[in-house]
């Protein structure tokens, strides 16, 4: 089972796009026609949308000359371009096949007022572009099995000349200030005030 769906995840698309029952669509799907490829769009409303993984698939309705017309895509197909959103619709259960009985304005859902119209996507694969450059140097640091250690050293690219680097000469500076002991100081100070005092007697 674990080969299947690592087979499957293969398939999946990157991103998909958020798909809610009761949204008016417009599907953008890939269409081979002898050598020629062009896009076709289909706009509808979405009326279920069911399955899971790779087999996930959505059905879109539209009425096209008083005819109910029903297309289901496979979310996952690389046939599907894009899926743009052109309203939000109103809806209260899952499947809304109660549409195909009506005809006109009342085949369609309630428009959701006020609500944003943007194309939001369902990240299921997160894009791995560094792994692939991460594999290749790990590849190129790999040595063949049939290879011995000492081809591998011939093979080793020589290594660069020394640079000469010239000895650059240092000054020492010394400080003028010479450093006397703490008694010293007080010893001094002590004669310089008993030298006052006996000039001012």
């Amino acid at each position: 089972m674990d080969i299947i769906k690592s087979i499957e995840h293969e398939q999946l698309k990157n991103k998909i796009p958020e798909l809610k029952v009761g949204n008016t669509v417009r599907v953008h799907v890939r269409i081979k026609e002898g050598n020629k490829e062009r896009i076709q769009v289909f706009e509808g409303i979405i009326i279920k949308v069911q399955g899971g993984g790779v087999n996930q698939t959505f059905t879109v309705r539209k009425i096209s000359y008083g005819v109910g017309v029903e297309k289901t895509f496979l979310v996952h197909s690389p046939l599907v371009e894009k899926v743009e959103l052109v309203r939000v619709g109103k809806a209260r259960r899952a499947k809304l096949f109660y549409l195909r009985d009506r005809v006109g304005k009342a085949a369609k859902t309630k428009e959701q007022v006020g609500a944003r119209i943007e194309d939001r996507e369902i990240v299921i694969k997160e894009d791995l572009t560094e792994e692939p450059a991460q594999e290749e140097a790990e590849n190129v640091n790999e040595v063949p099995a049939t290879e011995t250690v000492e081809e591998k050293v011939e093979e080793a690219p020589e290594e660069a000349p020394a640079i000469k680097t010239e000895n650059v000469e240092v000054q020492e500076t010394v400080d003028t200030v010479k450093e006397e002991p703490v008694e010293v100081v007080k010893e001094e100070a002590e004669k310089a005030d008993k030298e006052e005092d006996k000039k001012a007697e």
